[in-house]
């Protein structure tokens, strides 16, 4: 689930990659793992659980499927992780298991074609819609038909959400832009000033120091440089021109009703029944995201490289790619959740989400077939800083009935430091739609081409408790997906912590952020499958 554009930038300028010698003992780059009483951090108390109580118990395989933009299945740290379908032999050609899916050795995607071809980029659910129902409803009005006054109003909500979200991106490329040529145009007349061709931090010290007319600018750059971690001014050009690369790129697609890439797969997309269609490409063309979720999972922990995942040795994860680069689609989303189920998947961590949803009876259907297959899904809150209890966020936690789906967790994003940035700014929250909070600010996991780096958001806290689920279901094998739901909630640790809602300034207690008012920590949940059922 992508982060609002402002948080990305914070997030991005925030994210670099550390030598993976460090990742093992820099409790920086580990501090989900560390608990609040031994280690003054606000974690899950892996470390502990692992130490304390699991040291001497056997655990049982666990199989995590990972629906998200694909996993890169060379990561040093991943490959021995990954699920192998033991009843499929990988690129003959041959649907050997007869499952319906050709070579799906490792996982499957729905985002692509027989040939090997991948979408890359989709539009947003509200340009889809926006799209769809413009020509039936737009400078119209309101229809005496019931059914089409459902449809009228629909337009409405979407036609104001898309409408705000062009605007919004369509002002911050422009901003970018302007950036750009301002900032550009400064350091080539600093350098012609200086007599200089590059200008990187020594040269701005030393610029800073002497009395001239350019000192106090080049004092103000070093230190933009310093705090984003660019060694010269060309370096912070190319990172905002990156940026605006993205902007006019999700100008182009997410919010082009015009942009239309679903013929690559070429499937119905209307066809909510349809189910055999896409290839077993588990990592697509961009699996950033997807690769990270599954290292905070289940990442070697034995291989002294890299990170160390929330879970052990005897789990393996699916990949399951549903999410691309935009809105992933209803059809998608429940097609995932039922490959997952019937190959053997006993949690699922699903790390993404959008405004709107309109299959969502689809997706309903395939989470009320994992919880009959006792199967629990974790599900990310959603990045916008928004209270679920009055907006929604979709997949949401209950069914179009309003009944709450039992086997699903909705997790929100909590900070390092207890104090007023406990809750992640980004984070969505709600007494009643948001289950528990757990790590997912700065989490340092895997990224594709062996590569280790920094990433926030509530995808990164929903993968840390599907981990902590992937523990407990191994090491008491006899809990079902709603037990091991009421356990992981029953055990969160409150906190009464006074912090800043997110999005605002303004103060409010930690404990009314969510159903639990608390941080999951399996610490505290082992102890109670212990002293319960689970002994």
């Amino acid at each position: 689930m992508p982060l609002k554009p402002h948080a990305v930038l914070l997030a991005l300028a925030g994210s670099f990659f550390i030598l993976e010698a460090q990742a093992q003992t820099n409790p920086a780059l580990r501090w989900q793992h560390l608990d609040m009483q031994a280690d003054g951090v606000p974690g899950i108390s892996a470390d502990r659980a692992y130490r304390e109580l699991l040291k001497d118990r056997q655990p049982t395989p666990v199989l995590v499927a990972v629906i998200d933009s694909g996993i890169d299945s060379t990561h040093e740290d991943l490959k021995p992780m990954l699920w192998l379908n033991p009843r499929e032999i990988g690129g003959n050609g041959v649907d050997d298991d007869k499952n319906g899916y050709v070579d799906d050795r490792r996982g499957w995607s729905f985002l692509g074609n027989k040939s090997g071809q991948n979408i890359t980029a989709e539009t947003i659910e509200d340009t889809r819609l926006y799209a769809r129902l413009k020509p039936l409803y737009n400078g119209k009005k309101r229809p005496k038909k019931p059914g089409q006054q459902a449809e009228y109003d629909l337009y409405q909500r979407v036609k104001a959400s898309y409408e705000q979200k062009r605007k919004e991106a369509e002002q911050q490329y422009e901003e970018l832009s302007r950036n750009y040529i301002l900032n550009r145009d400064l350091f080539a007349k600093m350098k012609a000033e200086l007599g200089v061709t590059r200008l990187d931090t020594a040269t701005l010290r030393r610029a800073a120091a002497a009395s001239t007319e350019t000192s106090k600018t080049a004092g103000r750059v070093n230190g933009f440089l310093r705090r984003n971690g660019y060694p010269d001014t060309e370096a912070s050009l190319e990172a905002l021109s990156k940026y605006m690369a993205s902007a006019k790129d999700k100008l182009d697609t997410h919010l082009n009703p015009a942009f239309n890439p679903r013929g690559l797969v070429g499937d119905d997309p209307n066809n909510l029944s349809e189910r055999l269609y896409g290839n077993a490409d588990i990592q697509g063309p961009d699996a950033s995201h997807g690769t990270h979720v599954a290292g905070i999972i289940g990442a070697d922990r034995a291989n002294q490289r890299g990170l160390e995942g929330i879970a052990g040795p005897w789990v393996r994860i699916m990949g399951v790619r549903s999410t691309p680069n935009g809105d992933e689609r209803d059809k998608d989303v429940a097609n995932a959740i039922r490959y997952a189920v019937d190959n053997g998947a006993q949690i699922i961590n699903m790390s993404f989400g959008k405004s709107f949803s309109p299959d969502k009876a689809a997706v309903d259907a395939a989470l009320q077939y994992a919880d009959q297959k006792n199967v629990l899904v974790i599900h990310s809150a959603g990045n916008s800083n928004q209270n679920l209890d009055s907006i929604p966020d979709f997949p949401s936690p209950r069914y179009l009935s309003g009944q709450e789906i039992p086997n699903m967790l909705t997790v929100g994003a909590s900070g390092r430091h207890n104090t007023l940035e406990l809750a992640a700014p980004f984070s969505n929250y709600g007494k009643t739609m948001v289950d528990v909070f757990a790590p997912g600010v700065e989490i340092y996991s895997s990224t594709p081409g062996n590569g280790y780096a920094k990433k926030s958001g509530t995808s990164m806290a929903a993968p840390v408790v599907a981990g902590m689920a992937a523990v407990l279901k191994a090491y008491f094998p006899q809990l079902t997906a709603g037990q091991l739901k009421q356990l992981i909630m029953q055990s969160a640790v409150p906190y009464h912590t006074q912090v800043y809602r997110p999005g605002t300034r303004e103060p409010m207690d930690f404990a009314n952020l969510s159903k639990t008012g608390g941080i999951v920590n399996l610490y505290e949940a082992v102890k109670l499958a212990q002293a319960g059922g689970g002994k």
